[in-house]
């Protein structure tokens, strides 16, 4: 699965420490999640959803980002 972590992380100036800690996961869960070495439990996925003020699926999509995204 894609997704725009890494993105939407640095547009905020966010270090991944901070949005481990705002999400109550470790660092390792963030690098592992931006990665894409591991796809986020639905409860996860919804909180980063709300903690960026988006959808899910405007993060993370099965196929890969087009220009226009």
């Amino acid at each position: 699965m894609q997704n725009r972590l890494l993105a939407l992380r640095t547009e905020r100036r966010w270090s991944q420490q901070r949005l481990a800690d705002l999400l109550g996961v470790s660092r390792q869960t963030v690098i592992s999640l931006e990665r894409g070495r591991f796809d986020p439990s639905l409860p996860l996925a919804f909180n980063l959803a709300t903690l960026f003020g988006c959808r899910i699926e405007d993060i993370f999509t099965p196929e890969p980002w087009s220009p226009q995204d």
